[in-house]
């Protein structure tokens, strides 16, 4: 099910706690591996493909990536799935974080065929995931945590997939 922008706002909102800024307070590192590697299982399936997985991501927000490779996509361009160590935030992508501005703007370019993103969305709704667009995690940061210094102009994305 797709969330409304309001309601992806507070969820993010919810999960905002200065205290705890690189993972929850209730983050819980097997279950969340345990989920990923689920994901990258299923991925795999769904792609017939072997997908690259980065886990585990030191001093990040980030958990980890799934790439799917570009050979296995509709487009000939691989996917990336960034997800967060926390409410089970994700965001998919066409290339990689950054390249095209959300994927709608990666479909509209032709680098993104609906087909595809079906397959990722379905996979990730079954397995609890919560889809934020990259359009809205680019937002500016306004919640009450301190950002690292080194970030310019903080975004969500920042927050909740960013380095630290």
């Amino acid at each position: 099910m797709t969330k409304s922008e309001a309601d992806l706002l507070t969820i993010l909102g919810d999960l905002d706690d200065p205290e705890w800024l690189e993972w929850p307070q209730d983050y819980h590192r097997s279950q969340t591996a345990a989920r990923f590697g689920d994901l990258v299982a299923r991925l795999e399936g769904d792609f017939t493909a072997r997908c690259t997985a980065e886990r585990d991501t030191q001093d990040s927000s980030e958990y980890g990536r799934v790439i799917v490779p570009a050979e296995a996509t509709m487009c000939g361009t691989r996917i990336v799935v960034c997800v967060s160590k926390f409410g089970s935030l994700t965001l998919v992508c066409a290339e990689n974080p950054g390249a095209f501005l959300g994927t709608e703007a990666a479909q509209a370019e032709g680098e993104l065929h609906a087909t595809d993103l079906a397959k990722v969305n379905r996979t990730l709704a079954g397995l609890g995931y919560v889809v934020c667009p990259e359009e809205l995690l680019e937002n500016d940061y306004d919640g009450p945590s301190q950002l690292p210094s080194h970030v310019q102009r903080p975004s969500w994305w920042h927050r909740f997939f960013g380095t630290f």
